[in-house]
């Protein structure tokens, strides 16, 4: 399946590919303020349609996640990093996703809180 996706202003654009499933939903300082929804696909199943140039970064922590969000509105639709096998991965927030239930998800929590 596909799904487009957007930042609040529409200035940052993507499609993504894949099935969403269950989604992370992080208790860390960030996630938690930005009340992300994250459905983790490997990375070459996201297309920016915007680009890279016109969007910005955030790192903290560990500085292993680059938290790329609008320079316009603000709004953080995805993130990249890599999985524990070191393949690259997005972290999409599926609240940036157009047509989804939110209501239907199975969310699972993640303590980062803790590390």
């Amino acid at each position: 399946m596909s799904y487009q996706g957007s930042c609040h202003c529409g200035r940052t654009r993507y499609e993504v590919q894949g099935e969403v499933g269950t989604v992370i939903e992080c208790n860390c300082s960030h996630c938690s303020r930005k009340g992300y929804l994250l459905w983790f696909v490997p990375r070459q199943a996201l297309q920016l349609k915007t680009p890279d140039s016109e969007l910005s970064t955030y790192l903290f922590n560990k500085h292993v996640i680059e938290h790329r969000f609008c320079p316009t509105c603000g709004c953080a639709p995805f993130g990249l990093g890599t999985d524990p096998q070191g393949n690259a991965t997005a972290a999409i927030n599926v609240r940036c996703l157009e047509g989804i239930d939110l209501a239907k998800l199975k969310r699972v929590a993640y303590d980062g809180r803790s590390k």
